[in-house]
């Protein structure tokens, strides 16, 4: 697709969040099934649904803008989905609470990555005066700041207070 306009911006960066969030889905469900901690695993599953949620969000976004969702392809997420394999799913760390503060290391790192472009895409389409996108977009952002505060909070409450005393 050929970029001319905000709109088209707009479209492309929809795209890309389209599949930022796909990849994240699959790594966040591995993560889950690497986590030991029980807020961890509640977490990440929290984080599954949001993401799904928000995937639906922006794919009828997408196509209210006669768009394919799969028009893009995320290199940005598919790095971090290389870190998340590397240093939490495929890592080699024997103590269960380390592994845990790494896991949220690599979650929260793909998390900011969808703040950054959700809150690009509500700004953008503010500006296009695409109301009810923008509020739609701005629900997924706050339920992603939502899942990066819990993250947050499980790690300083007692994942990183464990993984000390091991």
């Amino acid at each position: 697709m050929t970029i001319s306009t905000l709109k088209d911006l707009y479209i492309d960066q929809l795209q890309d969040l389209y599949s930022a969030d796909k990849q994240s889905l699959e790594a966040t469900k591995m993560l889950h099934e690497k986590a030991t901690s029980e807020d961890l695993r509640r977490a990440l599953k929290n984080g599954v649904e949001g993401i799904s949620q928000g995937m639906v969000k922006v794919k009828n976004l997408i196509e209210g803008h006669d768009a394919e969702p799969t028009g893009e392809f995320c290199k940005g997420m598919e790095g971090l989905v290389k870190e998340a394999k590397a240093h939490a799913i495929n890592a080699d760390i024997d103590d269960k609470d380390v592994l845990d503060a790494s896991i949220i290391t690599q979650y929260q790192r793909m998390t900011h990555y969808g703040i950054a472009g959700y809150g690009t895409a509500v700004a953008f389409a503010k500006r296009l005066g695409l109301e009810n996108d923008a509020s739609e977009l701005q629900t997924c952002l706050d339920n992603t700041y939502g899942g990066d505060r819990e993250m947050a909070d499980i790690a300083t409450g007692k994942v990183n207070k464990e993984a000390m005393a091991g």
